[in-house]
C-alpha cells in the first residue's frame, strides 16, 4: 500500500521517472524526492561536445564585432566559458554585450561569470525572446550560442528585424544508448512503473520516443512537460502532456506536479489509465 501523503510530502507514494541528462538530473529529482516521490533515474539526454569548436571558437576571437550575445542553456553557457578560457580570454571580452538569457537558470549561470544580463523574457521560449529583444535588435550584430540542434524560431525572426545573426554549436544532444534497455524494463514491470515520467525539452521527447519503441504500453502513467514548446512535440508523436508547468522552470514543473498529483487526494493506484 502506498504511503499516506501529508502536507510536507504530498507526493508520497508516487514513482517519478525523471529522464533529464545525468549531470542536470539532480534539482529536479532532489526536489521532488523531498516532496514524498520515489526517483527513478533514466536520462533521455546525453550531452556531447560539438563535432568541431572551431565556429564557437571563430566567433569569441570575434566577439568584439557583435553587440548582443543571446545564450539559450546552462550548456551553452558552460561550454561557452570553457572555450573562453581555453582561448586565454574571459568576462572582459564579453563586458561590451547585451546579454540575453533564456530562463533564470541560464541567467544565474551567465552572473556567476561576473557579467550582466539585460534581457530574461517573460516566458522562457524563443517566441518570448523575439518579443523583448524586438526592439533592441535592428542593425545589430547578434551571436546566438545553442545547441547543435534547435529550433530556429530565434535567427529567423531577428532576421527580418535587420538584425544579423551569427549561431554557433556549443554542445549537442544525443542519445543515450544505456537508457534503452532500463526505460524498456521499467516500462514493462508493472510492479515498478513510475506513476508519472518528466519532460524538460523537446529533445528529452524526441529522445524517449526513440528509446521507447513503438511497442510499449504507457497505460496508467502521466506524463509532465515543463512548458508549451515541450507539449506540442509530446502531441507530435500522440503522446499527450497531462500536466504543463506554467512557469517554465524546473521549480515550476515541481510545483504543477504537485498541484496535479499531490492534492488530488488520490492515491497511486487510483490514476486514471491514458486513452
Amino acid at each position: 500500500m502506498a504511503p499516506q501523503a501529508s502536507k510536507s510530502q504530498p507526493l508520497a507514494g508516487y514513482r517519478i521517472l525523471v529522464g533529464r541528462a545525468r549531470h542536470q538530473a539532480s534539482a529536479l529529482s532532489s526536489g521532488l524526492h523531498k516532496l514524498g516521490a520515489e526517483i527513478l533515474e533514466i536520462p533521455f539526454i546525453e550531452i556531447r561536445k560539438p563535432l568541431s569548436f572551431r565556429p564557437l571558437d571563430c566567433a569569441l576571437r570575434n566577439i568584439s564585432e557583435y553587440d548582443w550575445l543571446i545564450l539559450t542553456s546552462v550548456n551553452g553557457v558552460d561550454a561557452m566559458w570553457d572555450r573562453l578560457q581555453k582561448l586565454r580570454s574571459g568576462r572582459r571580452s564579453l563586458r561590451h554585450l547585451q546579454i540575453a538569457a533564456i530562463g533564470p537558470a541560464t541567467k544565474k549561470a551567465i552572473e556567476k561569470h561576473g557579467l550582466t544580463v539585460n534581457v530574461v523574457p517573460e516566458e522562457y521560449v524563443a517566441e518570448s525572446v523575439i518579443r523583448a529583444l524586438r526592439p533592441q535588435v535592428g542593425g545589430k550584430r547578434v551571436l546566438l550560442v545553442r545547441a547543435r540542434v534547435a529550433r530556429d524560431v530565434i535567427p529567423r525572426e531577428l532576421r527580418k528585424l535587420n538584425a544579423q545573426v551569427a549561431v554557433v554549436e556549443a554542445y549537442e544532444t544525443v542519445i543515450p544508448e544505456t537508457s534503452r534497455a532500463r526505460l524498456r524494463s521499467a516500462i514493462r514491470n508493472h510492479k515498478r512503473r513510475p506513476h508519472l515520467i518528466t519532460f524538460t525539452s523537446s529533445s528529452s521527447v524526441r529522445n524517449f520516443v526513440d528509446l521507447l519503441g513503438e511497442a510499449q504500453d504507457l497505460d496508467g502513467i502521466r506524463l509532465a512537460s515543463i512548458g508549451p514548446v515541450t507539449s506540442a512535440t509530446l502531441r507530435e508523436f500522440n503522446l499527450r502532456a497531462d500536466i504543463e508547468a506554467s512557469e517554465y522552470t524546473i521549480p515550476g514543473l515541481t510545483r504543477a506536479i504537485v498541484v496535479s498529483m499531490g492534492a488530488s487526494g488520490c492515491s497511486p493506484s487510483s490514476s486514471t489509465d491514458r486513452p
